[in-house]
């Protein structure tokens, strides 16, 4: 539909080492049975500590007990986590290739400031208070911002280097203007704190099929641009040579970014590192082509966030802490580690 596969593309597929060519695949299979573990992980450990019985029974055979009323609450909170992941990943993973540098993430074009600043403007001025109502003002910040960066990044002209400066330019601007808000009404800083930390803990069946559009369409946009990705790797001139539509391709990867992450932030609030770190612990065993970077960091992306928040569950019984937290914590250092591989920053 958009691009077919370069020929130079293909001639490095044909010529990747062996070992890399085969272990993609089987890779691919590990890593979807180590997130089907931690899914099981997220169901069954938590705060409060519940026999594999209960969790089978509220499971397969809820009758609204205590138990069935908390396995209810994880598994909302563990679908949230894969749909957030999902999208955090891929999002990250688009937005690193669309501006050619590997330290992007959904935050480097604002849409994370952009979700932000709407959601405290409609708890403030609009007098917004349920999570439902949360989701969708954050979703149209977000989006309004990456339409505002493709706007000021010169549109179909868009450079990786003005998308990054624009993005960069409105997220100082809309997080001064949250932070002022913030100090100013106290009220507004006690409904914002919990969602600006990043949580799963507010999923419920609502907040799961207000989402899941967004992000079901933004993934099939995602997968559907990595052979356009590839070959503007290859530099603006040569994808031009390749039949590579630019302004096209860059308008749908900033599409795509924005819808997954919009939705991300709108459901939990900002959460960090993930689409920041997980495409770089994939491009090291995949190599730079987006047609295995992808899929890998759907699935691994969901693995890092439900792990972070099984984590916080444990550390702090019988409280909790918010995933947000956990992957900051976990991120600094792990991010410093595989900075400073040379192998890892290079797209």
């Amino acid at each position: 539909m958009l691009v077919d596969s370069p020929p130079e593309q293909r001639a490095d597929a044909a010529s990747a080492p062996p070992a890399r060519r085969a272990i993609r695949p089987l890779g691919l299979l590990v890593a979807v049975a180590v997130l089907a573990a931690v899914v099981v992980a997220s169901i069954a450990i938590g705060a409060r500590q519940l026999s594999l019985e209960q969790v089978w029974h509220g499971l397969f055979q809820a009758t609204g007990t205590y138990g069935d009323t908390v396995v209810d609450d994880r598994l909302a909170r563990t679908l949230l986590g894969l749909l957030a992941g999902v999208a955090l990943g891929l999002s990250g993973a688009v937005l690193q290739a669309l501006t050619r540098n590997p330290l992007a993430d959904p935050g480097l074009l604002g849409i994370n400031a952009g979700a932000s600043a709407a959601v405290v403007t409609a708890i403030t001025y609009l007098g917004v208070t349920s999570l439902t109502g949360y989701v969708w003002f954050a979703f149209l910040g977000a989006a309004v911002v990456g339409a505002l960066v493709w706007f000021l990044g010169g549109s179909r002209g868009a450079t990786p280097v003005r998308l990054a400066l624009a993005g960069t330019a409105i997220t100082a601007a809309l997080y001064g203007f949250v932070q002022a808000v913030m100090i100013m009404d106290d009220a507004a800083l006690g409904k914002m704190r919990f969602w600006t930390v990043g949580s799963l803990n507010t999923a419920t069946d609502l907040t799961l099929r207000q989402v899941l559009p967004f992000i079901a369409a933004g993934t099939l946009l995602s997968l559907a641009l990595a052979r356009p990705l590839n070959a503007m790797a290859m530099g603006d001139d040569t994808a031009k040579a390749l039949g590579a539509h630019l302004g096209r391709t860059r308008a749908l990867a900033m599409l795509a970014a924005t819808v997954l992450c919009g939705a991300a932030t709108a459901a939990c609030g900002p959460i960090m590192f993930v689409g920041l770190m997980v495409p770089h612990v994939v491009r090291s065993f995949t190599g730079p082509d987006l047609r295995w970077i992808l899929p890998y960091a759907a699935v691994l992306s969901p693995v890092l966030l439900l792990g972070a928040d099984v984590l916080g569950r444990v550390v702090a019984r019988p409280a909790e802490l918010q995933v947000g937290i956990v992957t900051a914590v976990l991120g600094g250092p792990v991010f410093i580690f595989l900075v400073r591989r040379r192998r890892t920053t290079q797209l």
